[in-house]
């Protein structure tokens, strides 16, 4: 970089730190965070349980910002300092140093401005994730094996903790092919960072099992539902919710050919049905798949809501089945486009190597958090 553009970068970083800190409130949170704190050196509060856990959640929500925010100040003034070595001295090696700290600087306010895009209610929870393959068999499930590894790859550059629910695994695919797959994903801001993957995604390639080597399309599905506090009152009754035992299948070993531990439940008002059989015992399997019956109704209110502004319309209008949000070519050319957005890019192996920091940022900043 040119002297110029370090000092002009400069400026246009102090001018967004400034606004930052009012647009985030950082007085307020910092007052908010030591109030927080001093419940907590309170030994009291720990005898209410229903209080911990939302607390713990917030706390974490805003240490979370300001030590992103203080991080900022720091590298801001570490180049000041830098830049005022390199005037004094104006050698070589202190403009290399100014020119270091400002790009650390520029990467920790572009995280900043990214961070705040996901202002939802629920942005901050883990995620349910379920993907389903298309019509087709072993194409369709080949791909939802592909996406699966896509989704679990980029969960694990984000250090997110990955449990299976429920799998069926694909018929003739070999041993990545899926029929279903739900997951959930543990981690701060999961939930915001993985929903602009729900939708229809679509795969043109030359099929690897049509010995004719001719091009294939692919559908599968990607289904993204926040994972719901215990805090938030979601009704289900008895009545409403048949519960029905079944054998597992798939991976896990003797005990699920042995033992009807897996669990369906269908919600008759909303036509929701749920699976879960990755736990060992039917008891676990059950409270899991409640939890995710919770999510889906959860948010299909928030859909309910939500159809009544245009922009969800809009937004949902792409992301219904049988219209793809995401377009996936291997063949003729190589290129993934998101139809929502236009992002696109011809790194098809990356995005499939879970490297979808460029497709989520610009659903963020196209529909906000």
């Amino acid at each position: 970089m040119e002297l110029f553009e370090i000092k002009n970068l400069y400026k246009t970083l102090s001018s967004k730190i400034e606004k930052l800190e009012q647009y985030l409130e950082i007085d307020k949170k910092t007052k908010r965070l030591e109030e927080i704190n001093k419940e907590f050196e309170d030994g009291s509060i720990w005898n209410d349980t229903e209080r911990v856990k939302p607390l713990t959640k917030e706390k974490s929500k805003l240490d979370n910002v300001l030590k992103l925010f203080k991080k900022s100040l720091i590298l801001k003034e570490d180049y000041e300092v830098y830049y005022e070595f390199y005037e004094d001295d104006n050698n070589t090696e202190n403009f290399t140093e100014i020119e270091i700290s400002i790009k650390k600087l520029e990467k920790v306010v572009n995280e900043i401005e990214f961070n705040r895009m996901l202002s939802g209610e629920l942005d901050f929870n883990n995620a349910i994730i379920s993907i389903n393959a298309g019509s087709g068999g072993t194409e369709s499930q080949d791909w939802a094996g592909m996406l699966y590894r896509m989704l679990n790859m980029y969960c694990e550059k984000k250090k997110y903790k990955l449990s299976i629910l429920d799998y069926q695994s694909g018929d003739e695919a070999g041993k990545n092919g899926i029929k279903s797959i739900t997951f959930l994903a543990e981690g701060e801001y999961a939930y915001g960072l993985t929903k602009s993957e729900n939708g229809v995604h679509r795969l043109v390639r030359i099929s690897p099992f049509d010995s004719s080597a001719r091009r294939h399309t692919s559908f599968a599905s990607i289904s993204v539902v926040p994972e719901i506090d215990d805090d938030i009152e979601i009704e289900i009754r008895d009545e409403d919710v048949r519960v029905d035992t079944f054998r597992a299948s798939g991976a896990g070993g003797q005990h699920v050919n042995k033992t009807d531990s897996a669990i369906r439940l269908t919600h008759n008002p909303s036509g929701i049905v749920v699976s879960c059989q990755n736990e060992r015992s039917q008891h676990k399997n059950k409270e899991a798949a409640f939890k995710v019956l919770k999510s889906r109704l959860y948010e299909l209110e928030l859909q309910k809501k939500q159809e009544e502004t245009d922009k969800f319309n809009a937004n949902k209008k792409e992301i219904t089945w049988g219209s793809q949000i995401r377009s996936y070519v291997l063949h003729p050319y190589k290129m993934v486009k998101d139809h929502r957005t236009n992002f696109e890019t011809g790194n098809v192996n990356a995005v499939l190597d879970g490297n979808l920091d460029g497709f989520i940022k610009s659903y963020l900043l196209e529909f906000g958090g």
